[in-house]
């Protein structure tokens, strides 16, 4: 004999395993990065710097996520699982192997290479802002493709 709560034990048991399966696709993703236009005539190490609002782009320290590899080929491909909602990624072609931005004769302007994503570059007003660099997760699913500009 069924009783009047068994309908609602089951339509409950249905909505709270739907919103777990939802937020766990929601929060996770995998996140592919291309990075090219690689000088491979300069030493050194690629590095792929994942942001949330936080420090981005200047301090590495707040990166959520880092990984790096030799600069030894045209065109390098990245991993990353990711949890954040939304993110900015910064490419630093570091030649002289010491994690930050070297600068020019300026001191103010890049000497070594740099990529943002959404094509953001460094310009006459500084660094890219993050509400312009920023990825969705259905960005994502796609992969980013970003190019190395050097100065």
């Amino acid at each position: 004999m069924k009783t009047p709560l068994t309908p609602l034990i089951s339509i409950t048991t249905i909505v709270l395993w739907s919103l777990m399966m939802f937020t766990n696709n929601a929060l996770a993703a995998e996140l592919t990065i291309n990075v090219d236009n690689i000088d491979t005539k300069r030493s050194g190490n690629i590095l792929v710097m994942l942001f949330s609002s936080r420090g981005f782009p200047k301090r590495h320290d707040q990166a959520l996520a880092i990984q790096s590899s030799k600069a030894n080929a045209s065109q390098l491909t990245f991993h990353f699982d990711t949890v954040e909602g939304e993110l900015a990624v910064k490419i630093l072609h570091d030649e002289n192997g010491d994690g930050k931005v070297g600068k020019n004769w300026t001191g103010i302007y890049p000497a070594e290479g740099l990529g943002f994503s959404n094509g953001q570059r460094v310009g006459f007003t500084g660094p890219p802002k993050y509400h312009k660099s920023k990825v969705s997760p259905a960005q994502f699913r796609e992969g980013l493709t970003i190019s190395i500009i050097y100065p």
